[in-house]
């Protein structure tokens, strides 16, 4: 229940801000920054293998450790990937109504992976190693 309220609201501030606002940036600085967001949320993607992708934070049956491509730099590539773009889109066409919605974006999405996080190492006995050698988001930061 935990994992589909927390999606719940990612999509509830995900859509509040696509809606609210223009989903390209118009100066080439956010465009920049959008295009790196969309580039790491594909790379992780393909890294993690399309079938192995889920929205929600819970570990599969069967799932395996993804420690390839920017996983080996970033435990939650998707996230920032998804932070990153959203944040561009949001500081090119700025309303505090949707800054708002990606602050909240921001701590649903950390309220996630940290559970997240507690069911991988719970599933995995490497990811405390994993979770002591890479950062959460934000590389040399979080």
């Amino acid at each position: 229940m935990k994992s589909y309220i927390l999606v719940g609201l990612q999509l509830l501030l995900v859509g509040h801000i696509a809606i609210s606002g223009p989903l390209w940036a118009e100066s080439l600085f956010f465009q920049s920054l959008e295009l790196i967001g969309i580039a790491l949320g594909g790379w992780a993607i393909l890294a993690m293998k399309i079938a192995n992708v889920s929205i929600l934070p819970d570990v599969r049956s069967g799932a395996t450790l993804t420690l390839r491509g920017p996983y080996r730099i970033i435990r939650h590539p998707m996230y920032t990937a998804l932070l990153v773009v959203t944040l561009a889109v949001v500081l090119d066409d700025f309303s505090l109504a949707r800054f708002s919605a990606w602050c909240l974006l921001l701590f649903t999405l950390t309220l996630k992976l940290t559970y997240e996080e507690k069911l991988l190492t719970e599933h995995f006995e490497e990811y405390a190693s994993y979770r002591s050698r890479t950062w959460r988001i934000i590389p040399f930061v979080y």
